[in-house]
């Protein structure tokens, strides 16, 4: 099956809702770009809203003039409600293809964002209008993501799971931000969690395996939230900060923000566990970039949490506070366990998600007749 790679050069339209730093898809599309320049083709990249610096990025309706013959190529990212580039994918005819990163359900936002809950519901609606579409080719972030295509009426034999491209290589090749690792580098035991200050994120789960693991193990932990806000969701944090007051460890909580990338390595390198409490994962990437800077991993299990991780971390159906916390003190305590989880996730990243893998399967996929 070949969708790109029946002509030395293709021009190629990449659409997605947004564009933003810091941002699993947008990291997938970006790189993407970059794969398929490589391999001779022309592509752009197409926003209804960016806020990247020195990206040329234009609406999704300019692509139906881009996209000029029928041997063209449409891939569309799909992760959140977004008419104009539903619209666009429906009116093109040329050859399109489908990524779908997941859209979370709206009701995560109820009582805390109108907007996000709208933009959810349209987007979980949408789904059936790309397949009616009738894409040549179905692009899932994981098997989880797989199973809502084929339920929204997709093709078997059209829809393979692709996962994202990511930075795991960029952090793991980059340098660290020096004066945050002076900072922190203490007697404490780190524990990060990274992803946006979301109502999907689980943070209250967080804040109470934490307080857990602070008062009956530990009382030097410190937890990072690692992750941008949303002015939109401040109802969400709000409810968050008053948790942590009424655990009485607000001095060990620390709220990044939005971070570079160098800031980011160094939460990686300061992290003794990377815990993940997330209610809703397309994929999780964090997992992936933990693996890749070797640090071992708790979560919960959730959607695509399982399926990402494997046996590259703790992973606990129950969503229960103390196991969590236990789960935190037998790594502390069993070096030999915490690197055999590392050695595993190390293993999984290289031979699965670092971009080389996702590359090579990518292309199989979408491009089998490149030279």
């Amino acid at each position: 099956m070949s969708f790109v790679g029946q002509f030395r050069m293709t021009r190629i339209a990449i659409l997605t809702p947004t564009l933003t730093p810091a941002d699993a898809v947008s990291n997938d599309v970006l790189t993407m770009r970059r794969v398929l320049s490589e391999r001779g083709h022309e592509v752009r990249i197409f926003a209804e809203n960016s806020s990247l610096a020195d990206e040329r990025i234009e609406t999704p309706a300019a692509a139906l003039s881009y996209l000029r013959a029928d041997t063209d190529v449409l891939i569309y990212h799909h992760s959140i409600g977004c008419t104009s580039g539903v619209k666009t994918m429906q009116a093109a005819r040329c050859r399109k293809i489908v990524k779908y990163h997941n859209v979370t359900p709206p009701e995560f936002f109820e009582g805390i964002s109108e907007q996000h809950q709208r933009l959810c519901e349209s987007g979980r609606a949408q789904l059936k209008d790309i397949v009616a579409a009738r894409p040549d080719l179905y692009l899932a972030a994981s098997a989880f993501n797989q199973s809502d295509l084929i339920a929204a009426g997709s093709e078997e034999h059209k829809t393979f799971v692709v996962p994202p491209f990511n930075q795991a290589d960029d952090l793991r090749a980059g340098t660290a931000d020096l004066e945050l690792l002076e900072r922190y580098r203490d007697d404490s035991v780190n524990l990060p969690m990274v992803g946006g200050v979301r109502p999907n994120k689980g943070h209250a789960d967080l804040i109470e395996a934490f307080a857990t693991y602070h008062y009956h193990f530990n009382g030097q932990a410190r937890l990072f939230i690692v992750g941008a806000g949303n002015k939109a969701f401040e109802p969400y944090a709000t409810a968050l900060k008053r948790l942590i007051e009424e655990w009485s460890i607000d001095s060990r909580i620390v709220f990044t923000g939005e971070v570079s990338n160098e800031a980011l390595k160094s939460y990686y390198l300061l992290a003794d566990v990377l815990l993940m409490t997330s209610e809703h994962e397309g994929f999780c990437v964090p997992l992936v970039e933990a693996m890749a800077l070797k640090v071992p991993i708790v979560a919960y299990a959730s959607t695509a949490i399982p399926e990402t991780a494997q046996d590259t971390a703790l992973i606990w159906d129950e969503r229960d506070p103390y196991l969590m916390a236990q789960s935190i003190d037998f790594l502390q305590t069993n070096e030999a366990e915490k690197m055999a989880l590392v050695y595993r996730g190390a293993r999984r990243y290289e031979e699965n998600f670092s971009n080389r893998a996702i590359e090579k399967r990518f292309l199989e996929v979408v491009h089998p007749q490149m030279p």
